[in-house]
């Protein structure tokens, strides 16, 4: 096995650890640098405080949002329905909208500028071949190629989102997590 292929093993196994389970109080969060010793650390539960589910969450609707804007990139030239051009138009506003916050959640709770899951093929994740297969497309083919991503995008958001909602700490995230699961389910039923 090489090193990204265990790189992802070890990833996807600590994701679905980390989303499948409820977080448990204390290994949940990394220990602060010996800097902040003299700060008082956030509570359990309040703003600031991240459990292991919240880290891995962030990191993985990051990945999704970055991986997801190069393919909604290539709608306007490939596409041919007004309607998809529209929505691919409107989803990547979206998107981007939804990584500041992201990446704000990501700065403060002090995660690594690598993301472990950036490129990392599981459901609802666009894939580098994905984008460069839909270069090649036009028309009414690229449109249902964009929608079948959309769907799974959103599907697995909700997911996701849930497992958040379920198992997280932080308000914020948590308060995020509601809004992905009622903004994707929104355009889920749009899309049919």
């Amino acid at each position: 096995m090489n090193r990204h292929s265990s790189l992802a093993f070890v990833t996807a196994w600590a994701l679905t650890a980390a989303l499948g389970t409820a977080a448990c109080g204390s290994g949940d969060t990394p220990a602060p640098p010996a800097s902040a010793a003299a700060t008082p650390a956030p509570s359990a539960g309040g703003a600031g405080f991240f459990g292991g589910t919240d880290l891995a969450w962030v990191e993985i609707n990051i990945a999704m949002d970055e991986e997801l804007l190069p393919l909604l990139a290539l709608a306007p030239a490939n596409g041919s329905s007004p309607q998809v051009k529209a929505l691919a138009a409107e989803l990547t506003t979206f998107h981007q909208d939804e990584l500041t916050q992201l990446r704000a959640l990501h700065d403060e709770a002090k995660l690594p500028s690598e993301n472990p899951h950036k490129g990392m093929p599981m459901p609802g994740m666009v894939t580098p071949e994905q984008v460069t297969a839909a270069t090649k497309v036009r028309g009414a083919a690229f449109d249902k190629l964009l929608t079948e991503a959309l769907k799974a995008h959103f599907e697995q958001g909700v997911n996701l989102a849930g497992s958040e909602g379920k198992a997280g700490l932080e308000p914020r995230t948590k308060e995020l997590a509601v809004k992905v699961i009622s903004t994707r389910q929104k355009y889920l039923k749009d899309l049919g």
